[in-house]
């Protein structure tokens, strides 16, 4: 403390408070969901999810092959011509609503989870991502029967089995993004939740069964990439996947010419761009929370900073300073904001980036904590004296880590900004309600935030443009590409 305040601050210490695993009730072996029930692989093959802040396993899980996913894609194909697309919309709303609220009864089970297997800070996922996930089913119910309105002239109508994948950055947000629209609609689907966090979508097909959807309407097949090619090589009519653009890449390449409906949200590099007129102190609040929510792992983190010059020099005092606060740590004690490395090998593309950046002449500056001996750490890096052509600059580090560039005037931001193969966000700071829409209507971004970041809501559809993929999700929006649209304007 006296060293703390000889800097002329001061420092809280915070006494450990730990959330209780003990709601959460792991099997020690968990199979796939299908046909409305968990059955054991056909391929034979289990896998051993771990917690990554501690490294420990925590459940093995069945690897399905092709032949697991073609049962999985017939049990859906059966459910959709036999039940759910004459279900009339009312009727469908109602187990959406049911799934909703058992999301809501259970979101400390789940959060708790969540964090377990995925390494997130438990006050996000108890805050942010349960949430989320339970108001996407709520909203998404609420237009099952309207889809007329939604649509006037046009008349639409499910287009069959939907394949989604998603990645394990935010498990049960993206489930719940997938699922909701497609089931709202009238289309049924097989789920295939990232290799190295099944676990809650797994707890899901528990929600769903007790939700009693009709056997087929919903099934879950877990593995990690071979799982994922099967099920777009599948019969499946849509495939909905949200991932790296690489893979990205892979499936439309796969998929062309079959067609079959694809929509694709992929990876970013987003730039937050803070004018000399901002708030500087919410601003720097934005911009943490941009980059070191969900330790970076989000496709549309704030990972590149613009500063305008004149503010540059307050605005780094005023962030190395804020890092100094953030508790990097167990994720399930809820003090801490920064949590575990998702896996062995995010982290070590991580340090490769972050090498690269020093190696390549940019300035790093680190926050100074203690990492726990076991477990998938990195530390909140800030990189300065980055130019547009470094990599840290260009690619997606998908961590916590923030390269700063700065700029003189707004036509100087968009172009930086826009100096990107991503499209997908952009943060813009500044009081000029003027200058935020002329920013907002140049800025090659999905989403553009105006004073604030990573703010969702299920009313408002997500997506990019460019190597960020195309097709929205949330909002009206997102019911499109689960639909046929017959009649009217093309």
């Amino acid at each position: 403390m006296s060293e703390a305040i000889e800097r002329g601050g001061d420092t809280w210490e915070y006494a450990p408070a730990p959330e209780s695993t003990a709601i959460v009730r792991l099997q020690d072996r968990y199979g796939l969901f299908v046909n409305g029930e968990f059955v054991e692989p056909k391929s034979g093959k289990w896998f051993t999810t771990i917690n990554p802040a501690t490294e420990e396993p925590l459940a093995e899980v069945a690897e399905a092959g092709p032949e697991d996913v073609g049962l999985a894609v017939d049990s859906a194909r059966d459910a959709y011509e036999q039940r759910w697309r004459a279900l009339p919309g009312s009727e469908r709303a109602k187990y959406l609503y049911r799934i909703a609220r058992q999301l809501q009864e259970r979101a400390r089970e789940f959060a708790v989870l969540e964090s377990m297997n995925g390494g997130k800070p438990i006050k996000e996922s108890r805050d942010v991502d349960l949430p989320l996930a339970a108001a996407h089913f709520f909203y998404y119910a609420g237009w099952a029967d309207k889809l007329e309105y939604a649509f006037p002239g046009r008349a639409p109508s499910p287009i069959g089995v939907a394949g989604q994948i998603i990645p394990w950055n935010f498990p049960m947000l993206m489930a719940a993004w997938k699922l909701a629209p497609a089931l709202a609609t009238g289309n049924t689907a097989v789920l295939k939740p990232a290799e190295t966090t099944p676990l809650t979508a797994l707890l899901l097909a528990q929600v769903i069964q007790e939700a009693e959807l009709p056997p087929g309407v919903v099934n879950i097949v877990t593995g990690a990439g071979e799982t994922g090619a099967a099920l777009v090589e599948s019969s499946v009519d849509k495939v909905a996947f949200t991932g790296s653009t690489e893979v990205g890449k892979i499936i439309r390449r796969t998929i062309a010419g079959s067609g079959k409906r694809l929509t694709l949200e992929l990876g970013g590099k987003a730039a937050n761009i803070v004018f000399e007129d901002a708030a500087l102190d919410q601003a720097i609040e934005g911009v943490v929370n941009g980059i070191f929510f969900n330790q970076g792992h989000v496709c549309c983190a704030g990972s590149r900073l613009l500063v305008q010059e004149p503010v540059f020099d307050v605005l780094m005092d005023k962030l190395k300073e804020r890092l100094q606060t953030l508790r990097v740590g167990d994720p399930l004690d809820k003090n801490t904001d920064v949590g575990a490395i998702n896996s062995r090998a995010q982290l070590q593309k991580i340090e490769e980036l972050v090498a690269s950046g020093v190696q390549e002449g940019a300035e790093m500056y680190q926050a100074e904590c203690v990492l726990p001996e076991r477990g998938f750490w990195f530390r909140p890096t800030l990189f300065t004296g980055v130019s547009q052509s470094h990599r840290i600059a260009r690619e997606e580090i998908f961590g916590p880590v923030l390269s700063i560039l700065t700029f003189r005037t707004p036509e100087e931001a968009v172009e930086k900004a826009n100096n990107s193969p991503y499209g997908l966000s952009a943060g813009v700071w500044t009081e000029k309600g003027s200058r935020i829409l002329w920013m907002a209507e140049r800025l090659r971004a999905g989403v553009v935030w105006a004073n604030t970041f990573n703010r969702f809501d299920p009313a408002s559809p997500f997506g990019g443009y460019k190597e960020s993929g195309f097709g929205r999700e949330g909002g009206l929006q997102g019911l499109e590409p689960y639909l046929r649209l017959d009649g009217g304007a093309p």
